[in-house]
This record gives C-alpha cells, sequence and structure tokens, in this order.
C-alpha cells in the first residue's frame, strides 16, 4: 500500500486528518515583545524543526510587550483551534502566567512566569557565567571586572551570581565591583572607561552582552592596551554582528536559543498527546565559543 501511495504521489488530505483526531495539527506561538525578535527568532526556527517532521505548523501572534494582551491572544489562538501555545519571554521579567485561562497546553520559553508549575525553558544564565569565569581563569587572568545590563534583569542577576560564585572558587575578588547600566554601546563605553580608572590593572572584563562587549573592546584598545594579551574581553549571546565583526572577534556565551525551542515544543508536544511532563523550569546551558579576544592565536 506505501509503494502504490508513493507511485501515486499521494499526500494526506491533512484537513480530514484534523476531523478524525481532533486535533489542527497547529500550535500557536506567542511573544510577549516583538522588540526582542533577535532573541525569540532563533528559538521559533528551533521549534519548527520540531514541528515540521510531526506536520504540525504555527501561527506566531504578538502581545505587543503588554502583559494583559497575552491572555486575549490565548483566547483568539484558541478559538482558531491550536492545540497548545508555546509563549516566549524575553527574560528581563515574569511573564504573567496564562495557563488557567487559555484551557489549553502551554509551555514557556526563555522567562520565567509568575507560576511555579508552569512548564518553563529557561537559558542557565549561572552557568554561562560560570563557564566564562572559568575560561578566563584557565588562561591566567586573575583581575576580572564585570560590566552588564540593567540590575532588574532576572539574565543579568543570575549572570552576576555566577561570577561572583565562579570568582569564590577561585579566591578571586571582582576588579572595579559590577557595572550594571543599560544594553548600550555608548554607556558600556564609559563603563569601561570607569573600571580601566579604576583598577588600571585588570586584565580581563567579563560583559553582560556581545553589545556592550564590543564596546568595551573599542575603549580598551583606544588606552593603548592589547586585547588578548593585556586585557582579555569575553561577550555573552554570539549575536554575529557583534561577536565576528570586532577584531579580535568575540570569545561569547552561545544560549544555543534553537535548542532551547526545540526542547520547548517536545515538551508541549507530549502534553498536547496527554503525557505527563511535569510542572517546573527546565534550565539549559549554553556553549562557549573561543575566538581572538582571549585566544591570541584566533585573532
Amino acid at each position: 500500500m506505501l509503494r502504490a501511495a508513493r507511485a501515486l504521489s499521494y499526500t494526506p488530505n491533512l484537513v480530514a486528518k484534523s476531523l478524525a483526531s481532533g486535533r489542527s495539527s497547529i500550535i500557536g506561538v506567542v511573544l510577549r515583545d516583538p522588540m526582542v525578535d533577535r532573541i525569540a527568532m532563533p528559538m521559533v526556527v528551533g521549534a519548527q524543526s520540531v514541528l515540521e517532521p510531526r506536520e504540525f505548523s504555527a501561527i506566531i501572534a504578538d502581545a505587543r510587550g503588554v502583559d494583559d494582551r497575552l491572555a486575549e491572544v490565548a483566547v483568539m489562538l484558541r478559538q482558531r483551534g491550536v492545540d497548545g501555545l508555546l509563549i516566549v519571554g524575553d527574560n528581563q521579567g515574569k511573564i504573567p502566567s496564562i495557563t488557567g485561562s487559555a484551557k489549553i497546553p502551554c509551555v514557556y520559553v526563555h522567562g520565567p512566569t509568575s507560576h511555579s508549575r508552569d512548564v518553563v525553558h529557561l537559558v542557565d544564565d549561572f552557568a554561562g557565567a560560570v563557564t566564562v569565569i572559568n575560561h578566563l581563569v584557565e588562561i591566567g587572568r586573575a583581575r576580572i571586572a564585570h560590566i552588564t545590563g540593567p540590575e532588574h534583569s532576572p539574565a543579568v542577576q543570575q549572570r552576576a551570581l555566577g561570577v561572583r560564585h565562579a570568582l569564590d572558587e577561585h579566591g578571586l575578588c571582582l576588579a572595579g565591583g559590577i557595572r550594571y547600566g543599560l544594553w548600550s554601546q555608548r554607556w558600556a563605553r564609559q563603563a569601561t572607561c570607569d573600571v580601566l580608572t579604576e583598577a588600571p590593572n585588570v586584565d580581563a572584563i567579563a560583559c553582560g552582552s556581545d553589545q556592550i562587549a564590543a564596546a568595551a573592546l573599542e575603549v580598551v584598545i583606544a588606552s593603548g592596551r592589547k586585547v588578548p594579551d593585556d586585557v582579555a574581553i569575553t561577550g555573552y549571546d554570539n549575536w554575529a554582528v557583534f561577536a565576528q565583526e570586532t577584531d579580535p572577534s568575540l570569545t561569547t556565551l552561545d544560549m544555543d536559543l534553537e535548542h532551547l525551542g526545540a526542547a520547548a515544543v517536545s515538551d508541549l508536544f507530549a502534553m498536547i498527546a496527554g503525557n505527563r511532563v511535569g510542572g517546573g523550569t527546565r534550565h539549559h546551558e549554553g556553549t562557549l565559543v573561543i575566538r581572538g579576544s582571549t585566544d591570541a592565536r584566533l585573532s
């Protein structure tokens, strides 16, 4: 029968299939804030890699950065007949839980929620920061500064905790303290100038993003210091427009966002199938990408 179907170029009728199964084979993807599409789209691509083999498709909607719209969008998508929801956060604060009001399976990714029983997939920013500091110590750096984003951000908080923990484990102290500020190159330039003034013997700067790291590298070189010989610099994100365009290119922590999206959708499929997956947060470690800003051989 399968040979005959192939010979006839048979393709299944998905509408008939959905009527027979009682499912639409469609999930809804809700973007909490479309302004963070640089982060969201790799997760959507990862989700799609799991959807396609299962002959599922997705409807993407956005909440326009307005939390009150999340529940409204969820209801709209449920009325469209989606089988479940993937809610993509911005990792800058808690996502209001819509699991109860949605009344269909929900999985959250890249942002904690207001309900501890929600199924949530997060980058392990604590572990990522530990990995970065361990790398810097392994290459002989002992006077390490940390320049990062806004202190209220959960991602920033976890990375800062990871930095302090790793330094403590190695018996080291921060050089110049932690500099919290904006996700801004202009701010990062000033912060780097301040670090170099207050801790002129600094030999490494661990940055909370590639955008910050690119600005820090620029200031360090302008000061007459060499990167990485005098000061090693690390970023976070593996954002190609910064990480691969600096000279030297940036050593950085890749958050493996496609894997994050794929893992979240795999849990969503299990829930749609009626399987118990257990609530709570799943943390995913990223991958350190070593480039010329910490290894002169790669410059």
